[in-house]
């Protein structure tokens, strides 16, 4: 029978029929609690004990129970001196007297456990031990020009310690790449498959001619013109790491096999020769440093653009899987190096928190540089705050 059938047959029975006890108890619902209750207590509100009752609002009348203690989660965790916390939790007076709340304090469950809630981000490209220097100055002051120099001599060993570390990983990571004295330069181009050497690229030291030069600046022709199969072959012969090995025109092949031009894309093998060039043209440079060089030697320019490249190449995981701590390491060195392209991508970087910290002062200086190097975006107007001058 259901709870309608029941209902009209209880309105049919009088309280004088045996039935009529039955019925009311079928009728009868499920039984409820009422608790009212704070942080520090909890009550019991018991309803009337009879519709006809006098009172027929809830009352916490009733058998008397104790206030509950409030119960703390992890209470091993609990401080036990009141200093310093990230999170205090409010409890109220439990006799109601005091309208006050007395601030509980308690530390992080991470920093109880000694977890920081954001470990430090690390890169197997990015050594440990990287020299940190001060983020590049805006500043126009011509009394700064001799600290400018000494920053970017800093910032130029920096760089020849990120291709150093870089080519070490992509030694131990893949040996594919590289070309046996052997081959033909036609298999440079990127129809390399079946060589079967697996040493790492190596360095005969020679960096540049007026002949490779002159080649160089061929290359580049046909590149415009559009023949960019001749183009890329001829950039792939002066890459030979067992030849020419020149830095620029391994980074312009790199390109090449990144885009395509003039031959079929090959992501990995763009990484390996844009790391070969970085590596030449830090071998270079360490040897100018060395020799007293603040501003590097000849081979400063193809540092600063394979450093750039690479850069691209772990933002955008090209060749290489994603590495954005490794990115903005690169582009943060490409930067304070004058490359106005890298100085864009590394406020980016700090903006964001790409693979950082996001820290809209050191951003607002990157932007601030690349508008005094010429390369202005729209929209960065809030750069310019005084909020953002360097103190």
């Amino acid at each position: 029978m259901g709870l309608r059938d029941l209902v009209k047959k209880k309105d049919r029975l009088g309280e004088g029929d045996g039935r009529y006890s039955e019925t009311l108890n079928r009728l009868a619902g499920p039984e409820f609690t009422f608790i009212r209750s704070d942080t520090n207590t909890h009550e019991i509100i018991y309803p009337p004990a009879h519709p006809a009752s006098k009172d027929r609002y809830l009352s916490a009348h009733g058998p008397a129970s104790p206030p509950s203690k409030t119960r703390r989660s992890l209470d091993v965790f609990r401080p036990r001196s009141r200093g310093n916390s990230l999170l205090s939790v409010a409890s109220g007076d439990s006799d109601g007297d005091n309208n006050s709340a007395t601030k509980k304090e308690h530390r992080r469950l991470s920093q109880r456990l000694g977890l920081s809630r954001h470990p430090p981000k690390t890169s197997e490209f990015v050594p440990e031990d990287l020299p940190q220097i001060n983020v590049t100055s805006t500043s126009d002051d011509p009394t700064a020009t001799e600290s400018k120099e000494a920053r970017e001599h800093q910032w130029e060993k920096r760089a020849t310690i990120l291709a150093s570390t870089n080519e070490e990983r992509q030694r131990s990571r893949s040996r594919s790449v590289s070309a046996s004295p052997s081959v033909s330069s036609a298999n440079l181009v990127g129809l390399d498959s079946g060589n079967t050497d697996t040493s790492p690229l190596k360095s005969s030291g020679v960096v540049s001619s007026k002949e490779i030069d002159q080649d160089i600046q061929e290359a580049i022709r046909l590149h415009e013109e559009g023949d960019l199969e001749r183009s890329t072959q001829l950039f792939g012969r002066l890459a030979d790491p067992y030849g020419a090995n020149n830095p620029l025109s391994q980074v312009l092949y790199g390109l090449a096999l990144r885009h395509g031009w003039g031959c079929e894309p090959d992501l990995k093998r763009a990484v390996t020769y844009l790391s070969a060039a970085a590596s030449n043209a830090a071998t270079v440079e360490t040897m100018a440093l060395k020799a007293g060089l603040k501003k590097g030697g000849a081979a400063k320019g193809e540092l600063v653009l394979a450093i750039f490249e690479l850069a691209n190449c772990f933002r955008h995981g090209w060749g290489i899987a994603k590495d954005p701590v490794a990115a903005k390491q690169y582009y943060e060195t490409a930067a304070n190096l004058g490359d106005t392209d890298a100085m864009n991508e590394a406020a980016w970087c700090y903006l964001e928190g790409f693979g950082c910290k996001k820290d809209k002062f050191q951003a607002a200086q990157y932007y601030r540089l690349a508008e005094k190097s010429g390369s202005k975006t729209l929209g960065n107007t809030w750069i310019w705050k005084d909020k953002y001058n360097p103190k």
